[in-house]
């Protein structure tokens, strides 16, 4: 990685593209330090540091603990992922949508944009009233005046608004998916904290004593930790580039005096072809009870709240479902079976051992099924196995760090590629060079 960011800084297009983002992850971080009026800061972090473990907590790690102090990003880019799944769910669903998508071509594609856009500022305003109701029932606010709620509401709703615009900023004139960008920046922007969380749960392990809202860790967690971290980003990094090569032969044909095809191909199918998004959809959908509940003063210590605690055996269960169904979800709109085949038939090539057109089209979706579903496996066991480990050694604050290590490490390699690329692309000098 260090050294394709290296060879890519003495590409002149490339070094200002880097500098863009890094500008832009700037001006986010600037946000994310910019306090709101009217909260009581203090006793917001307070408050946060007791629901550390609970899904209040990781909608801050999400945020880059911007949601945790009450500033201007406090709603991160949660509202437009939000926006996202609806609007990709009622494509399928609403049949002009579908329309729009697949015929409409670019004014189609722009067309969704902006109804995802106007989605985005929606969502983020509902977001921002049920933020605001959460400081008012906890008493996290300096006044309760109408034009002070008016002030917080349209500070959140604008800051989530701002923050999907410097995503797209970056996804059309820097390097990679702006909003895969300003996710990974926000959860590393954590990592010096869940260090720190680290030693102060070792210190009140062998004090003896740990006050109420903190932690408490055995020091012969900590090398069983950094070691499953280790085994988790190596095995990401595996996966991501396996894939399934199916091969294709292409007939011989004479045009004219030339003679074309004759020579043997692959179709690559990744084990992982939806990347990260399946997980990060998932955990959105499955937050949803407990987000809605933790916004609700009188559900916030009821069994609901417990039942669907991200730690907790329904949560688990859920999360892994919406994974394995986000999975399949994306790997039919990234690979479809039928057209690969019809095109492989309009240009004289076959599976070998299967005749073109609905034979190949079967074949094909068997081996995407079982493809999918690997792939679907692997993203759950990630999810769980974190989960599983904070409940087992007690530090259930760090139980986002499997999800957390996934996006880090899955966004890290896509920008990787999308430079790798960027320099082939303006390196390549061609045949008759």
């Amino acid at each position: 990685m260090l050294e394709t960011i290296r060879n890519a800084w003495k590409i002149q297009e490339l070094r200002q593209k880097l500098l863009f983002v890094a500008f832009i992850l700037l001006i986010f971080r600037l946000g994310n330090a910019i306090p709101v009026p009217f909260i009581n800061t203090d006793a917001l972090q307070s408050y946060f540091t007791a629901a550390s473990s609970n899904i209040l907590g990781m909608m801050n790690v999400m945020s880059g603990g911007a949601f945790g102090q009450g500033t201007v990003f406090a709603l991160s880019i949660q509202p437009y992922i939000n926006a996202s799944i609806i609007i990709q769910l009622l494509t399928i669903a609403i049949p002009a949508l579908e329309s729009l998508a697949k015929d409409g071509g670019e004014e189609g594609k722009r067309q969704i944009e902006r109804i995802t856009r106007y989605s985005t500022l929606a969502i983020g305003l509902l977001q921002g009233l049920g933020y605001y109701m959460l400081l008012r029932a906890n008493d996290l606010l300096s006044t309760k005046e109408i034009w002070p709620a008016f002030v917080i509401i349209m500070t959140f709703t604008a800051g989530s608004v701002f923050v999907m615009w410097l995503g797209e900023q970056i996804t059309e004139f820097g390097i990679g998916n702006g909003i895969s960008v300003l996710l990974f920046a926000g959860i590393v922007s954590r990592f010096p904290n869940a260090v720190y969380y680290m030693y102060v749960g070792v210190r009140n392990h062998l004090s003896g004593n740990t006050p109420e809202g903190s932690i408490d860790v055995a020091p012969w967690a900590i090398p069983l930790i950094l070691i499953g971290t280790l085994i988790l980003v190596i095995f990401v990094v595996f996966i991501n580039g396996a894939e399934r090569r199916i091969p294709v032969q292409y007939a011989k044909r004479v045009v004219g005096r030339k003679q074309y095809g004759g020579q043997a191909s692959k179709i690559p199918m990744k084990v992982n072809m939806s990347g990260v998004l399946p997980i990060i959809f998932a955990q959105t959908i499955a937050t949803i009870p407990a987000t809605i509940a933790a916004f609700v003063p009188s559900m916030q210590n009821s069994g609901f709240m417990k039942v669907f605690d991200a730690n907790g055996f329904v949560y688990a269960v859920v999360y892994v479902l919406l994974i394995i169904g986000f999975s399949y979800f994306y790997a039919t709109i990234q690979f479809n079976p039928i057209e690969v085949a019809n095109n492989l038939k309009s240009q004289g090539g076959f599976v070998p051992g299967f005749r073109p057109g609905r034979p190949t089209a079967d074949f094909l979706s068997r081996v995407l099924n079982r493809v999918t579903m690997f792939g679907a496996i692997y993203l759950g066991i990630i999810a769980l196995l974190p989960i599983i480990t904070g409940n087992l050694i007690g530090m259930r604050a760090l139980s986002i760090g499997g999800t957390s290590v996934l996006i880090v490490v899955s966004v890290a390699l896509e920008m990787q590629q999308a430079l790798e690329a960027q320099m082939v692309m303006r390196t390549y000098k061609g045949f008759l060079n």
